[in-house]
């Protein structure tokens, strides 16, 4: 399975993810801010860059731009309770692979990380 890693402030929600994604085989990094997970992505290899999009130190779009800046290969999938926020992502389509819209399900969780991480294989997956 994937090596991920999950950049989220709320302790509550990285919690979920992670007992989530490990569930299903996932090896889960977790960083409680974007600078934080941008260090580990400099010392560290991940099939997935899973981050929220509003955190303190730098933010999602931030860690997106900068991940895929140095890792184009490696896709990013971001999650979100703010529309606003949703939509200024929507506007990088080239360089994330989906939005989660909080609150989201385990089975939706599970189902964006593997559209993502098929992309990432060449396996054009349609999304519905």
């Amino acid at each position: 399975m994937a090596r991920i890693l999950l950049a989220e402030d709320e302790a509550s929600v990285r919690s979920f993810v992670r007992r989530g994604l490990e569930s299903q085989g996932h090896d889960i990094i977790e960083a409680c801010d974007g600078g934080e997970a941008l260090e580990l992505l400099y010392r560290e290899n991940f099939d997935l860059l899973l981050s929220d999009i509003v955190m303190p130190v730098m933010d999602g779009i931030a860690l997106a731009l900068k991940a895929s800046a140095n890792y184009p290969d490696m896709p990013v999938l971001l999650m979100t309770g703010y529309a606003a926020e949703k939509q200024r992502a929507h506007n990088m389509d080239s360089m994330i692979a989906d939005v989660l819209s909080k609150p989201f399900t385990l089975d939706q969780l599970i189902k964006a990380v593997r559209r993502a991480l098929d992309v990432q294989k060449g396996d054009k997956a349609t999304t519905a």
